[in-house]
């Protein structure tokens, strides 16, 4: 083994790629279990396809967390650290809020499911900016883009928990006893937090409302420049708007193609893990070699093919009858999903991880994902009238479409030949 590939391996097997490991997973559960999990659970009680897309409004703490994010760069909790004692306290109301969602029945509490759901989102949010600040200030410049691959897709990976395990057990357990199991899955996340080791010379600072609120975001207009400044912003807005929409309903349409619950949970079991994880490894490692720009042209060319999966199956269904063909074609859009959209997701916060001030981690990292939320968030709440209007085909046809602007300004924030 060569110098080179003894500095890999040791870049990989290291405590700090563990603690990556269990930060995607954190991190994925809830917003999988809104994504995924929620949706079925809507579809299966009646809930008709605009009120579930609508469903997506819920997730709107997602596109404002840099409101509140300068203050947790400055504030500490429970003796923790800035960044652990927000983990632990974020973690311990999501494990309450899921587990709390089953008690209600969609047709009698709607309102109230949007609540908790919102509340789930809120403290998503919040967990989310802890742990990207944590992970930022955990790893140095050049483990980036491996410690962002493997949190990224130890992030996909948590979504087999609501999108695989909890909706094989809603076939066989009431859906009480599914929210409370899939809200313990949590608590890892949670024994994490406490174990690990804030991240060394970082401290609360003690600044005027200026340095909090104010000094982030002109920090990063100055050091870019203005034009640059909301090339990169409109770039994060628009390089995973496609597949985003193209996702924001795929429970529901796997449903509508005939699928029922259980051939979901299972096939996408199988199906999404061993993309995931070897885009996890290979993703990474081409990052080593190639750089996070290189990666970012790959992998978004492979995340906006992986898109015409789904218009596919919409071609070939709905299905009356599902044989082996029809198992192995949503095992084939779900695998090539995968591995598309996670390979596109970590060279993608890689980037957004290497953009930050490590000065103003949290408040520029939430800042970034909460403009990369918006898609998800606000436009996806249409596209349950956009699939009534379009039908499924012609819906995945207008996501491929709008995936293309966001490559195209790779040619400025990111150039092929600028290796980083």
């Amino acid at each position: 083994m060569n110098r080179k590939q003894d500095s890999i391996v040791k870049t990989i097997f290291t405590t700090k790629m563990l603690i990556c490991i269990f930060t995607g997973f954190a991190s994925g559960l809830p917003f999988y279990l809104l994504l995924q999990l929620l949706p079925a659970w809507l579809d299966s009680e009646g809930v008709n396809i605009k009120t579930i897309g609508a469903f997506t409004l819920t997730q709107i703490p997602y596109i404002f967390k840099f409101v509140w994010a300068p203050f947790m760069d400055n504030i500490a909790l429970f003796n923790l650290g800035r960044r652990r004692g927000w983990m632990f306290i974020s973690q311990i109301i999501l494990v309450i809020s899921i587990a709390s969602l089953g008690c209600f029945s969609p047709s009698l509490n709607i309102w109230l499911i949007a609540s908790i759901s919102f509340i789930i989102a809120l403290f998503s949010a919040t967990q989310d900016i802890s742990l990207d600040a944590f992970r930022r200030e955990l790893l140095s410049d050049q483990e980036l883009g491996l410690g962002n691959s493997i949190h990224t897709n130890a992030y996909r990976i948590a979504g087999l928990v609501p999108g695989s395990l909890s909706l094989i057990l809603s076939s066989y357990l009431p859906w009480s006893s599914v929210f409370i199991i899939t809200a313990l899955f949590m608590i890892p996340a949670v024994i994490m937090t406490l174990l690990v080791k804030e991240p060394q010379s970082y401290t609360p600072k003690t600044h005027s409302i200026e340095d909090i609120i104010i000094k982030p975001f002109s920090e990063f207009i100055t050091r870019n420049g203005v034009i640059k400044a909301l090339l990169i912003l409109a770039f994060i807005f628009l390089y995973k708007l496609g597949d985003s929409m193209a996702t924001s309903l795929a429970t529901p349409f796997y449903l509508q193609m005939g699928y029922d619950r259980l051939d979901i949970g299972l096939i996408a079991k199988n199906a999404s893990l061993w993309p995931s994880v070897f885009g996890a490894l290979v993703g990474g490692i081409l990052m080593i070699k190639i750089g996070i720009n290189r990666a970012l042209w790959c992998f978004g060319f492979v995340q906006v093919v992986s898109i015409l999966g789904f218009a596919w199956l919409s071609i070939e269904g709905p299905f009356t009858e599902i044989g082996f063909f029809q198992k192995v074609l949503l095992a084939l859009v779900i695998g090539f999903e995968a591995l598309g959209v996670g390979l596109g997701s970590s060279a993608f916060v890689a980037f957004i991880a290497k953009t930050t001030n490590p000065l103003y981690t949290a408040t520029q990292f939430a800042l970034f994902t909460s403009i990369a939320s918006i898609p998800r968030t606000l436009i996806n709440a249409t596209t349950g009238i956009l699939v009534e209007d379009l039908g499924w085909t012609s819906f995945y046809g207008l996501c491929t479409i709008l995936a293309i602007p966001g490559m195209l300004l790779l040619f400025v924030v990111a150039p092929w030949n600028k290796k980083t």
